[in-house]
């Protein structure tokens, strides 16, 4: 996962030099221990979540991987729990535990964070690539205060 994310950054985009050093040393540094890995979406959010007569039904699978579970939480804390704890409260409520262990869950929002910016410039979504952006500010300060 840290390969994909430095790859990421061998692209094109417009994240500051500085910052693509931080970010560099950030995925060096953080703690690579053992992970269960489970089938993952890859785009987990209410976009790819339709209701039919009662029932939600997934769609948009096209990224799911074996991958750690926590994963699929990063993109909905970014994009739907930010500022509304409550979403996340009842979202957990359904879900059960929940797996978001803080090292690694740091390393999954840096590595989302920088996957968002670099994806969002290479198809000129400017307001996609500028929450990826602030996604790796968020996610940088997370590690300073480590």
């Amino acid at each position: 996962m840290d390969r994909k994310a430095i790859a990421w950054l061998e692209r094109d985009h417009r994240i500051a030099p500085s910052t693509v050093s931080d970010l560099r040393a950030a995925l060096s540094r953080h703690d690579h221990g053992p992970v269960e890995l489970v089938p993952t979406h890859g785009d987990w959010q209410t976009r790819n979540w339709l209701v039919d007569d009662g029932t939600i039904r997934i769609i948009d699978l096209g990224h799911a991987e074996w991958r750690p579970r926590s994963t699929d939480f990063a993109r909905l804390a970014r994009r739907e729990w930010e500022g509304r704890a409550h979403l996340e409260a009842a979202f957990l409520d359904g879900y059960g535990r929940d797996p978001r262990e803080p090292p690694a869950w740091r390393a999954t929002l840096l590595r989302e964070a920088i996957g968002t910016a670099v994806w969002g410039h290479l198809v000129g979504d400017g307001a996609f690539e500028e929450q990826g952006h602030r996604m790796i500010a968020q996610a940088l300060a997370m590690y300073s205060d480590a």
